[in-house]
């Protein structure tokens, strides 16, 4: 299993090298490919990178502890994506041309060729601080499967996802991390499919595996037990929480970059084509697994939910196809944490600092330095990677979704009414969940709202203040 999982691992890290013979060193094409990416790349990309530890340790641990109710995150996530993209991917693609700026915050801020400046420091500053926490998530994901696996220590899977990470970035920065992502895409559906496939036969076909499943008291429920509000009232508002954190998407910069770097605009459809086919049938499978876990792994209380996946493939597969889905897994983690950690990377060296840096050696210095603090944040993790990931996402989203939703529609925030949004956004999303309010209502929800209300009446106050 070892030598299985060191051998597939070698191949991912080989195609992430080997875009070192396509760099032509420059910043535009360390941050984002020159523009120049195939719309399956984009696409195949984009899933591995929204799904990434978060799909493969936090989603099927999440399943295996709720059960049934856990499709509602499917549905509702993939649903609000959809809708998102109809208003944002292609203008977005289009802007990233019109505006000539290489990171998400430089796009957001210099829209309609203004020069928003202080703007631009903000949304770099608050991608900087969220980005971090989700790149730790992705090394203690990381550092979990090897755990499982190997009987590693958790933190010597960190560490070495760490390595694997500054290797993508001294290669061909975001068009390693891409060719990765794709790579990783094309193994896990297959080896998650064999997983399933595996696990559903062992317990004597599809009819019996629900049979046992519907023998765990709760487990087949259509919604959570553990709803703060009772009934189809709690129901709704599990369900609009999760189309909220589908739609939240568009306040990922480390997956909005993808679709940025497309060749061209004309051909958004076929990437999002590629995209949504792939990520509906994975999360299918992935939630068809966290269901089947429960069955074999039924001692829930020593248990931890998000080894599911790790544990179940080592008692199922034979060693090479357990090898096989460890290194997906690892690949896919580090692949999302090398895009996350260039998010960063991009944001001190492109929007924050006063001055761009544009020496490629020296934009590379600064992804090993984010890459350093991002492991001391994973070594020092007390959370789950569904927890950490969750926290990071509807952050991001209350922060930017209302800003990019209004730009999209043609709208033109002042730079004022935009700060104002992103700060009120973020503001709201982190006192809810502090409050402990998330368990009733995502937190993305009251931030998105709240950030488009501000949006939507700052231009009326002002106004309003002025004539007075």
């Amino acid at each position: 299993m070892v030598y299985s999982f060191v051998g597939f691992l070698l191949c991912f890290t080989c195609i992430g090298l080997a875009s070192l013979w396509r760099s032509r060193g420059t910043k535009e094409d360390y941050y984002l490919a020159s523009g120049n990416v195939h719309p399956w790349l984009v696409g195949l990309s984009a899933v591995a990178t929204n799904n990434s530890g978060y799909m493969f340790i936090g989603v099927i641990g999440y399943t295996y502890a709720t059960g049934l109710a856990s499709i509602w995150l499917m549905v509702g996530w993939i649903t609000g994506d959809f809708v998102a993209s109809l208003f944002v991917h292609n203008r977005l693609r289009q802007a990233t041309e019109r505006s000539g700026e290489i990171s998400y915050a430089g796009v957001l801020s210099h829209w309609y060729g203004q020069n928003f400046t202080a703007l631009q420091r903000l949304i770099g500053l608050v991608s900087l601080l969220l980005l971090l926490t989700y790149a730790a998530a992705q090394l203690v994901a990381g550092g979990k499967a090897l755990h499982v696996l190997l009987g590693w220590p958790l933190w010597a899977g960190s560490v070495a996802g760490a390595i694997l990470v500054s290797l993508y970035c001294y290669a061909g920065g975001i068009r390693a991390s891409i060719w990765t992502d794709a790579a990783q895409s094309i193994v896990m559906i297959i080896a998650m499919g064999m997983l399933l496939v595996v696990a559903v036969v062992n317990l004597g076909g599809a009819s019996s595996a629900i049979e046992q499943m519907h023998a765990v008291e709760g487990f087949m429920d259509w919604l959570p037990k553990d709803l703060v509000l009772p009934g189809w009232l709690g129901g709704g508002l599990f369900i609009l929480s999760w189309l909220f954190a589908g739609f939240s998407v568009i306040g990922q910069p480390h997956i909005m970059v993808r679709f940025m770097a497309l060749n061209d605009s004309s051909n958004m459809r076929q990437a999002k084509l590629w995209y949504y086919l792939w990520f509906s049938v994975f999360y299918c499978m992935a939630t068809g697994v966290g269901l089947l876990a429960r069955i074999y792994l039924s001692d829930t209380g020593a248990f931890d939910a998000e080894l599911a996946l790790p544990t179940m493939a080592l008692e199922l597969l034979p060693p090479v196809f357990v090898g096989l889905i460890l290194a997906g897994i690892f690949a896919a983690t580090m692949s999302t944490a090398d895009s996350l950690v260039l998010n960063c990377s991009a944001a001190i060296t492109h929007d924050i600092l006063p001055h761009n840096i544009e020496r490629t050696r020296l934009l590379k210095l600064t992804t090993l330095l984010i890459t350093g603090v991002a492991l001391l944040l994973a070594l020092s993790n007390n959370q789950s990677v569904f927890s950490m990931v969750i926290m990071a996402w509807s952050g991001l989203a209350s922060a930017f979704a209302p800003l990019l939703l209004f730009l999209c529609l043609g709208k033109r925030p002042s730079q004022m009414a935009s700060i104002v949004a992103i700060i009120t956004g973020f503001a709201v999303a982190l006192s809810w969940r502090l409050l402990g309010l998330h368990g009733m209502v995502y937190e993305g929800l009251p931030g998105i709202v709240v950030g488009t209300s501000v949006l939507y009446l700052y231009p009326l106050l002002v106004r309003g203040s002025i004539k007075s």
